[in-house]
């Protein structure tokens, strides 16, 4: 269980609770955490997807990435962004940058840009305010499973999350919000 740390009252990545390959509940549990130890700045959270519709999501230093700049294409990826004046924070479970690692080096170095990128791999971005991911995110995780019912990766220990039910990540291919909210 993540227990809140004396840096910024944010935990590290060690004493959270974290499962490869199962990044929207990682950062629905850190957001739990925020909203237990220090509920007036979960306003200042915003939960970011990122995808697209062709679910080959380019994205570097990555820890299950390859290559010198660790690089993974995933289906798509979800990573909490903080801002607490004068800093902007990324915390991702998956990146070899740091947790957290400020948001102008998340940007450069593991999305990077897209001037010279396929079509087909561009990136949408879905933010949304962390208060309002911790209430509404629910996941039955039936996208981690393989047709004959085996899982693709081991789930977390807990019970799936059940919050109101939205699944926000079944309907992101649908979404083209980006994030301009910390540019």
């Amino acid at each position: 269980m993540c227990t809140m740390g004396s840096e910024d009252d944010f935990p590290s990545a060690a004493d959270c609770f974290y499962t490869s390959h199962y990044c929207e509940e990682n950062v629905w549990k850190l957001c739990e955490l925020i909203s237990q130890k220090k509920s007036d700045f979960l306003d200042h959270c915003h939960c970011v997807f990122v995808s697209n519709d062709s679910k080959v999501t380019p994205l570097w230093h990555q820890k299950v990435g390859s290559g010198d700049d660790f690089f993974v294409a995933w289906d798509y990826h979800v990573f909490l962004v903080c801002k607490s004046a004068p800093f902007i924070k990324v915390y991702d479970f998956d990146t070899t940058l740091g947790f957290p690692v400020s948001f102008s080096d998340y940007m450069e170095k593991a999305i990077g840009l897209e001037t010279n990128m396929v079509p087909k791999y561009r990136r949408f971005f879905r933010v949304i305010p962390a208060s309002e991911y911790l209430k509404y995110f629910s996941s039955d995780r039936r996208h981690m499973k393989k047709a004959n019912g085996d899982w693709l990766k081991p789930p977390p220990p807990y019970d799936p999350i059940q919050s109101n039910g939205i699944l926000y990540h079944h309907s992101l291919n649908q979404s083209t919000i980006l994030m301009s909210l910390y540019l």
